[in-house]
């Protein structure tokens, strides 16, 4: 450097003057700012109502870094209702416990989703879209039976585990329509523990209970 070269030139790092530093860290901002942006847009209108553009602008960043980070709208759909860590650890939980009293534990971790504010926005956006978009209904069905229900009955054991899963997840879906969404009384005004003794032995059978076998000459899908 010679004594008319502003000292600024080069910088001690060694980077070339304007290269942006700390990528990594910028980046886990933007990728959390679109998430929770997603999430609001989803829980004001519908699935099929929220578009990239809208969550972008919510975000304050170029649509095209939502498509970047997430790829398509079905999969940031899918990362808004991702289970908190411990939500997943109760789910890792459930797999280890006994099977036999799995049922009400079940219950209880979904019905405790809707009092996540993290979650609780996003479920009842997903429940408002099911009936109208089918993309929509599949993000249900993943979330259930991949992250919630699915685990607990293969760990069970028990034969026809695909059918169990369709049935506990059809008998909670059904539960939180009434409570949460269209808020059918007195099932919207109970009390959790209440709702808890009531649905837990249902869901117990699915999970362990003899499933009759299909009629004869009917084969199950």
């Amino acid at each position: 450097m010679n004594e008319h070269t502003p000292a600024s030139a080069t910088p001690p790092s060694g980077r070339r003057p304007g290269r942006p530093t700390g990528r990594r860290s910028g980046d886990r901002t933007t990728r959390d700012r679109i998430l929770t942006a997603a999430r609001q847009q989803f829980a004001q209108g519908s699935y099929a109502g929220t578009t990239i553009r809208a969550v972008a602008a919510e975000a304050q960043v170029n649509p095209a870094l939502v498509i970047h980070y997430f790829g398509s709208k079905r999969d940031l759909f899918a990362e808004t209702l991702r289970l908190p860590l411990h939500l997943r650890d109760q789910v890792a939980a459930l797999v280890r416990a006994d099977p036999e009293t799995a049922g009400e534990h079940v219950v209880r971790l979904f019905l405790g989703t809707w009092n996540n504010p993290t979650t609780r926005a996003p479920l009842a956006a997903m429940m408002r879209s099911v009936f109208s978009d089918e993309e929509a209904a599949e993000a249900l069905g993943q979330f259930l039976s991949v992250h919630m229900i699915g685990p607990v009955v293969a760990a069970s054991g028990r034969d026809r585990p695909d059918l169990r899963v369709t049935l506990i997840a059809g008998h909670l879906v059904g539960l939180a329509i009434g409570r949460h969404v269209l808020g059918v009384t007195p099932l919207a005004s109970a009390a959790l523990e209440d709702l808890i003794a009531c649905v837990a032995p249902v869901v117990q059978h699915y999970l362990t209970g003899d499933l009759p076998s299909p009629a004869p000459g009917r084969r199950s899908r």
